[in-house]
């Protein structure tokens, strides 16, 4: 699997990364394990995690993700192949949340005893926090950097203002920016107004301001859960619409071209588009995680990249969908 490095942070990633937030709660331990292995078997170094996972399913309280993946790498003794995400600023079970000083060195010290290792590659924050001092936040994280606790920090579910500020708060007093951005991100276009709660969406002035800043963009959600394949799943109702029908019907289209499944195709076109996007795959079953590392071996053209791109946009002719 080819390998990116995470803005300027050094910190080097391969091109797909796995999420986990089902990992160890809804996914047993032994099928965790084989998933880990099925990803890691292409080449995958790139896992994400977070504090909090998974303490919104029955029985868990959190950090069960965390501790899962903490026991594979004990057992495979693959700790320094791997590269690890995880995050904080939720609140979960013993855990106030949010980004003051004490929050963030307290939830490190818990983070790094479940992973069972001494630092943590990309520590992201994962909810702003507007009653703590950016300054104080980011002061926190590069003492955690300074000590090697943590090699590069993220900002996930952050509105790009606050990213802005934080970063020239961290130029102006000589600390560690934030060098990757992680928010939700997929093929369809959200509508006006949709409301996500606590998730932050990509949006186009983001793309800008990452490919400016030399920051990494990755995205999460990007299958919708299986709302493009499953006729069990619907599509979510701040997509669903016209437009989400147009850009459906493109995807549908290139999927015929290629011979590849419309996850692949917008695995792919996430990887291809300016700026590129990394995205976090996720699959319950090993066999949803070979088909999404699948997607490495597309490459679309520029007109299949234009086509899908445009599709929905109330200003293009649609005469390639006729």
């Amino acid at each position: 699997m080819d390998k990116i490095t995470l803005g300027t942070s050094g910190v080097e990633v391969s091109a797909l990364c796995y999420g986990t937030d089902l990992i160890g709660s809804s996914v047993n331990e032994s099928d965790s394990h084989r998933l880990l292995d099925a990803f890691t078997s292409h080449g995958g170094t790139f896992i994400d995690t977070g504090n909090f996972y998974a303490s919104w399913y029955p029985g868990c309280v959190g950090g069960e993700s965390e501790a899962t993946i903490g026991r594979w790498m004990a057992a495979r003794g693959n700790r320094s192949r791997m590269v690890i995400s995880t995050k904080l600023g939720f609140d979960y079970p013993g855990c106030e949340g949010g980004l003051n000083a004490r929050e963030i060195e307290r939830e490190c010290e818990k983070s790094l005893k479940r992973l069972q290792t001494d630092y943590i590659d990309v520590y992201y924050a994962h909810r702003d926090d507007f009653d703590t001092p950016q300054h104080e936040t980011m002061e926190a994280f590069h003492r955690l950097v300074s000590a090697g606790k943590v090699r590069a920090i993220g900002a996930s579910n952050l509105w790009l203002w606050r990213v802005a500020e934080a970063n020239e708060i961290a130029r102006q007093h000589g600390l560690t920016p934030y060098s990757v951005v992680e928010q939700r991100y997929t093929y369809l276009r959200p509508r006006h107004g949709a409301d996500f709660g606590p998730q932050i969406c990509i949006t186009d002035d983001m793309k800008r301001f990452c490919a400016h800043h030399n920051m990494t963009l990755i995205a999460y959600s990007i299958l919708l859960q299986g709302a493009y394949t499953r006729e069990d799943r619907p599509v979510p109702a701040q997509f669903a619409g016209p437009e989400a029908d147009e850009r459906i019907a493109a995807l549908s289209q290139v999927a015929g071209e290629t011979g590849h499944t419309l996850s692949q195709v917008i695995i792919a076109w996430m990887r291809q588009s300016d700026p590129p996007v990394l995205p976090i795959i996720g699959g319950s079953r090993t066999q949803q995680v070979e088909e999404n590392i699948g997607a490495l071996a597309l490459t679309l053209s520029a007109d299949q990249m234009e086509r899908l791109t445009r599709a929905g946009d109330p200003n293009v002719k649609k005469a390639w969908l006729r």
